[in-house]
């Protein structure tokens, strides 16, 4: 398989990088931040209405450009490398996937041609610290933090119980851990039930039918751009403890009731706010019936390869800026840079940076291929979930990191096996996340005195590495994910003399 860029490819990559090398500046980034929307509207405006950013994965039915996952992970890179603030990611990598997914033909013809344009922008609005669970990418169950309610969830310290009721060393009991929102309720490991969206306890999002139709109430934070959003892509719990599911509601940034307060955020260049919501009417996504989980879930490893090649470019952006400065910056007569020491440590985050674009360029193109798979056997997204969360199939061997868009018989063909998406997201945003974190603390270390400074922008790239770790990692989680989903670590079971009444136990 051919692993070169196409033209378009190139050309896509190449004019975003042009666009923000002009407009998007060290600078510029800390003066869009300092805005009220928290980023450069009329930068915005040109990527949007001028490059069609927002609409590049969507079909060319809803006024997108027909791309793919794989382009869309270029145009991230490009806007990470600038550390680009803007709706993009909420917009395009989140909230458009759901609505083409999920929405009726109605919902799809009046918002998506929308957001394509740059009219619209939308984000996914679900409790705060629960995003790569929605997403099946952390946990222990596809969009399901604690998967049947009575396991561990183990990046909250928080261990589950019967029902989903569980207490935290820190010291939450019962009532404490259901007003988090991450308490009871989770029901089936394909993300049924969606105990991170609330559980049918407090916390998070209720939905409730009412007039006709459905009102929601509750609150959340740390929603990517919910300040500035003209759509809320809310989930909600709904259906009690009987019929327990999460629903996607879009919610409209006029709608009564709704309360938007933009929070502070450790990375600025991801503004984030607080959505109260009492009593809002809401339109659901798609039937009311459905659960959203096993949806979210699917589409989850396209929304980490996009992630993971993001994080990338800002790593590379980074890096790139540290060797230009260890060349000029001199000490002891000669430049910094021609140090044997110094060399090594640029030379150890370069390896990690390429390591890590290959990951995410490959998961791009897994994600694509498997979705290209979906339209042309009008499979729907849930169908590539497996049954439960260890059969997924392991990672073939002798894969090649096929960045060209290939039909789906030549990608399975070329080591894209149905479900394979599900695996390399995750690991690839795991590395992706580490090779920035990495180059940002060479960055600022290499950088000496100056790099600590508020004027540089050394500690923008640093910010980014740990705002990221803390909305889409840890790298530990994504990978257990990973790993689960591949089979690598099945139950096994126990000798005879282990053991009891005869029978096999697993362990």
């Amino acid at each position: 398989m051919d692993t070169a860029f196409t033209e378009e490819q190139d050309g896509i990559r190449r004019t975003v990088r042009d666009v923000l090398a002009r407009r998007c500046t060290p600078e510029d980034v800390r003066a869009a931040v300092l805005a009220p929307q928290g980023y450069d509207t009329a930068l915005w405006h040109t990527l949007a209405h001028e490059l069609g950013l927002p609409g590049l994965a969507l079909p060319e039915a809803y006024g997108g450009t027909g791309c793919g996952t794989l382009e869309l992970a270029l145009a991230a890179e490009e806007a990470g490398r600038a550390l680009l603030p803007s709706p993009l990611l909420p917009t395009a990598v989140l909230a458009a996937p759901l609505l083409h997914a999920l929405g009726t033909r109605g919902q799809r013809d009046r918002l998506l041609p929308a957001l394509a344009r740059g009219e619209l922008t939308a984000t996914l609005a679900v409790p705060a610290g629960t995003l790569t669970s929605a997403l099946g990418l952390t946990g222990t169950g596809d969009g399901d933090v604690t998967g049947n309610g009575t396991g561990p969830a183990p990046w909250t310290g928080i261990s589950g119980g019967r029902h989903g009721r569980g207490t935290q060393e820190g010291g939450f009991g019962a009532t404490g851990l259901a007003a988090t929102g991450f308490g009871a309720g989770g029901r089936g490991a394909d993300g049924s039930g969606g105990s991170w969206a609330g559980g049918g306890r407090a916390g998070g999002i209720q939905a409730r039918p009412a007039d006709g139709g459905w009102r929601l109430y509750g609150e959340v934070g740390q929603v990517l751009c919910g300040h500035t959003a003209g759509l809320l892509l809310v989930a909600a719990h709904t259906g009690g403890f009987a019929r327990s599911r999460t629903v996607l509601f879009l919610v409209t940034a006029d709608a009564p009731g709704l309360t938007r307060i933009r929070q502070t955020a450790l990375d600025e260049t991801r503004p984030v706010a607080r959505l109260e919501l009492r009593d809002v009417p809401a339109e659901p996504l798609g039937p009311p019936e459905d659960d959203a989980g096993p949806v979210l879930a699917a589409v989850g490893p396209g929304v980490a390869a996009v992630l993971a090649a993001e994080a990338v470019g800002a790593a590379d952006g980074a890096l790139r800026r540290t060797v230009a400065y260890v060349g000029v910056r001199h000490q002891f007569g000669r430049p910094i840079g021609s140090f044997q020491a110094v060399r090594h440590r640029l030379a150890d985050v370069y390896v990690r940076v390429e390591a890590a674009r290959s990951a995410a360029y490959y998961a791009a193109w897994a994600a694509g291929t498997e979705a290209a798979a979906r339209a042309e056997t009008a499979a729907p997204l849930s169908s590539t979930l497996p049954a439960s969360p260890g059969d997924g199939p392991a990672v073939p061997e002798g894969r090649v990191n096929g960045v060209d868009r290939v039909n789906p018989a030549e990608g399975r063909a070329n080591g894209a096996g149905p479900g394979e998406a599900r695996v390399d997201g995750p690991l690839a945003l795991a590395q992706a996340l580490e090779a920035l974190r990495s180059a940002a603390a060479e960055t600022v270390q290499l950088h000496g005195g100056v790099g600590f400074t508020w004027e540089h922008p050394a500690h923008l790239a640093f910010k980014r590495a740990a705002g990221d770790t803390l909305l889409f990692g840890p790298a530990h989680l994504l990978r257990a994910r990973a790993a689960a989903r591949a089979g690598l670590f099945a139950p096994r079971t126990r000798r005879a003399s282990e053991r009891r009444d005869g029978e096999a136990v697993a362990v």
